[in-house]
């Protein structure tokens, strides 16, 4: 889509109100509205705003910022606020003079595709299977339903809220592949249709809103948390992901018994040699590491495998005759994370191992849940950072994570994620006092 294009959108639908949005640093989705009568200037100059109260941006002394639209990316709501039809675009942050900002979260993201250009990658496609749960209201994780993994109506109560979400983004060009009811009670995933990694991460953005809102619209609340609920499933966003050279899946190789290529091969062992260090990036939250426990269907040991699924990545099978299928993925992201900055460290992960010619090992094709200490010792098993604390503290001295989001950015990101275990380490839980108040 093209300005004219836009316009024209615009003028047929009677659209009142254009949004410009655009992501803080810890993937919240901000933005500001605009009459159609700025339609234009807003596509030819941006729109200035103060950035100074945007988590991770500037300072007071240069808040001056401008959101300058992607006009590929303008979609219409399938749905009318506040009695007004409304469209949005996608947005680059820029200084006045038009530099980039590099705490920009899509800004970053396109500097890591640049990297891979510059090494003959001409796309990186990635695929989130992106997960979530239904609650009565935002007050309570009260359980909406008692269905599980693929359950169908009658038994889904909340099937009617997910399709309706499923229309919606349907209706505004994004493409999925699969959804359904997960294991957990109340539990959903939309499996996306892979596509390039900043349109998909402007999708899955996008796609939190619109899913939160239809939920509203059908008296339901739909969460996004890592792990709402203890004692069952928490939500993941599996990514799946490769990179293609010239219009050909780099990752494919008819001889391999796994089908990787030595790119796929180095790749893979790029991810797995700084998934420790990137986990504070794809799993941000204190919460995020209520789900990162052995039992849960949730990885936690760096290792990979073809069909084990409690290894960190796995390499699907496709049908033969479809090397654009042929990917990784890379199971311990989760759905409140930055999707920018979450591929933009992926991918620096992986081209780090390519670059470096990073050797994988073997794959561990059993149940890596029930081995001992010692059998993953001997294997060299090594397990994701326990807390946010330690990871925040991997992040830190990680010279890829470092490299894919700047020094000033992973500062503040640091900062932040340690100020957040300080918040909640000094907080007294009902745990506590259930457990230790009445002996203590």
């Amino acid at each position: 889509m093209d300005k004219q294009e836009v316009r024209k959108l615009v003028t047929d639908q009677r659209i009142e109100v254009v949004r410009l949005f655009f992501s803080d640093v810890l993937g919240r989705l901000k933005g500001l509205n605009i009459t159609a009568a700025e339609l234009d200037r807003a596509m030819d100059e941006g729109i200035p705003f103060d950035g100074s109260s945007i988590e991770g941006f500037v300072r007071i002394e240069e808040s001056d910022l401008v959101a300058v639209p992607s006009v590929s990316s303008f979609r219409i709501f399938p749905f009318s606020s506040g009695g007004a039809k409304s469209g949005f675009f996608m947005c680059d942050v820029v200084y006045p003079d038009g530099r980039p900002l590099p705490f920009c979260p899509r800004n970053v993201l396109q500097r890591t595709i640049d990297k891979a250009k510059s090494m003959g990658f001409d796309t990186y496609y990635v695929g989130p299977e992106l997960e979530y749960f239904y609650f009565r209201d935002d007050r309570s994780t009260e359980n909406v339903d008692s269905s599980g993994y693929f359950d169908v109506l009658p038994l889904d109560a909340t099937a009617d809220s997910r399709e309706a979400s499923l229309s919606a983004l349907r209706q505004m060009g994004m493409k999925m592949e699969a959804s359904h009811h997960e294991v957990a009670p109340g539990q959903h995933e939309i499996d996306f249709r892979y596509a390039e990694a900043i349109q998909m991460a402007d999708q899955v953005m996008v796609s939190r809103l619109v899913v939160k809102q239809i939920a509203r619209a059908h008296g339901l609340y739909a969460s996004f948390m890592p792990k709402p609920v203890a004692g069952i499933n928490g939500s993941g966003m599996h990514v799946h992901q490769s990179l293609f050279s010239k219009g050909n899946n780099a990752f494919y190789s008819a001889e391999d018994p796994f089908n990787l290529s030595g790119v796929g091969r180095g790749y893979t062992a790029g991810i797995l040699a700084h998934a420790r260090e990137m986990t504070m990036v794809t799993n941000q939250w204190v919460n995020s590491y209520k789900r990162l426990v052995p039992g849960f269907e949730a990885p936690v040991y760096v290792c990979w495998g073809r069909v084990n699924r409690s290894a960190l990545v796995r390499v699907p099978a496709f049908s033969k005759g479809k090397a654009e299928s042929c990917r990784i993925e890379y199971r311990a992201p989760d759905p409140g994370t930055n999707p920018y900055l979450a591929f933009a460290v992926m991918l620096a992960a992986g081209l780090d191992g390519i670059r470096r010619g990073l050797t994988l090992g073997d794959p561990a094709e059993k149940d890596i849940y029930h081995m001992s200490a010692a059998d993953r010792e001997s294997l060299k098993i090594e397990c994701l950072p326990g807390d946010l604390h330690s990871a925040a503290g991997l992040a830190a001295s990680s010279e890829v994570v470092r490299s894919a989001l700047g020094d000033e950015l992973l500062d503040k990101l640091v900062a932040n994620k340690r100020e957040e275990w300080d918040r909640f380490r000094t907080q007294v839980t009902d745990y506590e006092i259930k457990t230790y108040f009445p002996e203590l």
